[in-house]
C-alpha cells in the first residue's frame, strides 16, 4: 500500500512521486484486491492485520486510529470481522488518489470512518499502523529511503498518544527473489527497533514467525 508524506523533507518528493505512481498503476490493474496493493493474497494481508492490531489496547474505551498507506480501506473489512463491538473512529490515508476513491466508494455507508489523500500532517489518534508502506524502494538507494523511513516513523510517533506499529521485510525476502533486489527494502529488525527505543524511548516489541518473510514492530509510548 502506498505511504502517506506527510511532512517529509524536499529530498522525498521524487520518491513519493513514484511510490505514488507504482500503487495507482497496481490498483488500476487489478483493481480493490489484494493483487491491487502488491500483496500476493488476501490470507497474507490478514495475518499482517493480526500482526498490526496487536498494538491496540481493546475495551478501554473509544479508539481512535490511523491507517497509514490504507489503498482501498481493507484493513476495514478485518476491523469488522474481529473487533465489530470496539468503539472505533478510523482514518485511512494514501498517496494514491485512485485508492483513495475505490476506498471511499467501498465504505461510504460506514461510519466513524474517513478517507483523505495525503494531508499535510498526520491525523491526531490512539494509534498509526501501517501494513507495508516501507517495502518497495523502487530503485532508491538505502540512505535515502532510510531518511525516508526514519522522517516517517518520527511523524507516527508524533501523532500517537498510545503508540504505533509497521512491518518490513526481513533479509530472507532477498534470499527468496533475488531478482528483487535494488527494487524492495529488506532490513533486521534491530535496524528500525533500536531506532525507535533509542530515538523516541518507546516500549517496543518484535513479532517474527507468522508465516512471512517479514517482521511487526510495535511500539508503545512510555510517558
Amino acid at each position: 500500500m502506498a505511504t502517506d508524506g506527510p511532512g517529509q523533507p524536499e529530498s522525498s518528493t521524487g520518491l513519493l512521486s513514484d511510490v505514488e505512481r507504482y500503487y495507482s498503476a497496481k490498483v488500476r490493474r487489478h483493481g480493490p484486491t489484494a493483487l491491487g496493493v502488491d500483496w500476493n493474497s488476501p490470507l497474507s494481508q490478514r495475518l499482517r492485520f493480526v500482526q498490526l492490531l496487536k498494538v491496540v489496547e481493546w475495551g478501554c474505551g473509544p479508539i481512535a486510529l490511523h491507517d497509514l498507506g490504507c489503498g482501498y480501506g481493507a484493513l476495514l473489512e478485518h476491523l469488522q470481522d474481529r473487533h465489530r463491538d470496539a468503539d472505533l473512529h478510523y482514518v485511512g490515508t494514501d498517496l494514491s488518489g485512485p485508492m483513495i476513491e475505490h476506498a471511499q466508494r467501498l465504505w461510504r455507508s460506514q461510519r466513524h470512518v474517513r478517507f483523505e489523500l495525503a494531508p499535510t500532517c498526520m491525523p491526531a489518534v490512539d494509534y498509526t499502523v501501517a501494513s507495508g508502506i516501507f517495502n518497495i524502494s523502487l530503485g532508491h538507494g538505502v540512505d535515502s529511503w532510510e531518511q525516508h523511513v526514519a522522517a516517517t516513523l518520527g511523524q507516527m510517533h508524533a501523532a500517537s498518544a498510545r503508540g504505533f506499529a509497521v512491518n518490513f521485510m526481513s533479509p530472507r525476502t532477498l534470499a527468496e527473489r533475488p531478482a528483487t533486489a535494488g527494487q524492495v527494502y529488506a532490513v533486521e529488525p534491530k535496524r528500525w527497533s533500536g531506532f525507535i527505543t533509542d530515538r523516541f524511548g518507546c516500549e517496543v516489541q518484535c513479532i517474527e514467525g507468522y508465516g512471512l518473510s517479514e517482521f511487526t514492530l510495535l511500539a508503545w509510548r512510555t510517558s
